[in-house]
Order: C-alpha cells, then sequence, then structure tokens
C-alpha cells in the first residue's frame, strides 16, 4: 500500500479500513511508510526515494513467498506504483490517481517563507498536525517530478488489469487526466467516478473500500 504525499501508512485511518477488510477476504497486506515519512526515518520526500522504498518492500513480500502481488495507492502513490510495475503485478487499485505533469504556480501554492526554503534548502517544510508525523520535507526534485510526468510514456508497458477511482470534486488530479489514462490502460481497466467526492475521499470511505476489496477479489488470487 502506498500512501499519499506527506502522510503515512494509515492516512488517518482510512488505509486502516482498507487493510482491515481486505485481510478479512484473506488477503496479506503490507502497509509502509515512505521514507521521510510517519515513523520512517527523517529524510526529504522524492519520487525516486518512494519508488526505492516500493521495490524494496515488494522484494520482501516475495522473499516471504508471496506470488500473487497487487499495489495499492493513493494520489502520488498512484504514480509510485505505476512507475513500480512488473509482469509480477497482477492488478492495482488506485485512488485519485497521478498519472501525468500538471504546471503548479508554486509562487501561489507555497508561502514566501516556503519558497524561500526552497530556494536556500532545495526543499521546503510542510506541516500536519495531530498526525505520527508532523514535519515534512519536500524535495525540489519532488517538484520537478510532478511537473515532467509524461502520461503515455508511464502507462506504455503496464499489461494488469487497474481500477482507478477519483472523485468529481477532485481539486488536486483533473479529472481529465484519469478519463486519459484509462484509453491507455487495458481492457478489462475500469475508471470509477465517485459523485461528490474529493481528493481524499472523507466521506465515501464505506464505497470506496467496497470498490477497492471487490476489485482485487476479482483480479488477485488469495
Amino acid at each position: 500500500m502506498s500512501h499519499a504525499l506527506a502522510n503515512d501508512k494509515s492516512e488517518r485511518g482510512k488505509l486502516d479500513k482498507v487493510a482491515e477488510k481486505l485481510n478479512q477476504s484473506g488477503y496479506n497486506v503490507l502497509a509502509f511508510d515512505f521514507s521521510g515519512c510517519g515513523e520512517s526515518d527523517d529524510d526529504t520526500l522524492a519520487i525516486g526515494k518512494q519508488v526505492d522504498d516500493l521495490r524494496s518492500a515488494i522484494n520482501f513480500s516475495k522473499s516471504l513467498g508471496y506470488k500473487s502481488i497487487g499495489l495499492f495507492g493513493h494520489s502520488i502513490g498512484c504514480l509510485v506504483s505505476l512507475k513500480c510495475y512488473t509482469q509480477e503485478i497482477s492488478t492495482m487499485v488506485l485512488w485519485s490517481p497521478v498519472t501525468d505533469k500538471i504546471k503548479y504556480a508554486w509562487d501561489e501554492r507555497l508561502s514566501k517563507e516556503q519558497l524561500q526554503e526552497l530556494k536556500d534548502k532545495e526543499y521546503f517544510t510542510r506541516t500536519r498536525k495531530n498526525a505520527v508525523r508532523t514535519i515534512y520535507l519536500i524535495d525540489k526534485q519532488m517538484l520537478i517530478d510532478r511537473e515532467s510526468v509524461d502520461q503515455k510514456e508511464l502507462l506504455r508497458e503496464v499489461t494488469c488489469p487497474i481500477l482507478l477511482i477519483q472523485g468529481t470534486k477532485d481539486t488536486s488530479v483533473p479529472i481529465a487526466d484519469s478519463k486519459e489514462a484509462i484509453k491507455l490502460l487495458s481492457r478489462d481497466s475500469h475508471l470509477e467516478i465517485v459523485e461528490g467526492a474529493d481528493h481524499d475521499f472523507n466521506e465515501h470511505m464505506d464505497v470506496l473500500v467496497k470498490l477497492s476489496n471487490d476489485w482485487f477479489l476479482k483480479h488477485l488470487e488469495c
């Protein structure tokens, strides 16, 4: 399970609910914090580092004898999952999936202090309240990578069935990206649009848990 940016393996309980349901269905679930997130060691956050983390998690699972492997991702965790795809991956469930580039006006999204920190230190600080980790360091490379995603290149070699789930009120990832992505994925992939849901699906968890569990039951051997 690959969590969202500047978050952790629980995501305030949301991903725990997914894992619990999958456990009930007979699946073993590996949830982990990316480096610099949750309970992991301090580090700046960058896509390349997270790809390395997920590959390590996959290899660890394989070392325990698991051969039927599915990936779950939320937001930037979806991009990481897609970058880690190999023929060994049976299927994926991706919430609010990052699949294409987006150009942000960083001087509007970041404070003056964050912009200065980015200039001076090559990263900026993001804070969270009531979380396992309250301070996250976003590497400049994360911004560069986010703005340079090539959707066609990213999805070209991905052949497993994938469930994309996105809300109509997602202001972080354009819904048009997912509508284009589904055209590039296998015929047995599916885009589920949840009316009224935002990027985090906080008010739609029951629906999301059921959709995710049902998909894995259909496409991933227990």
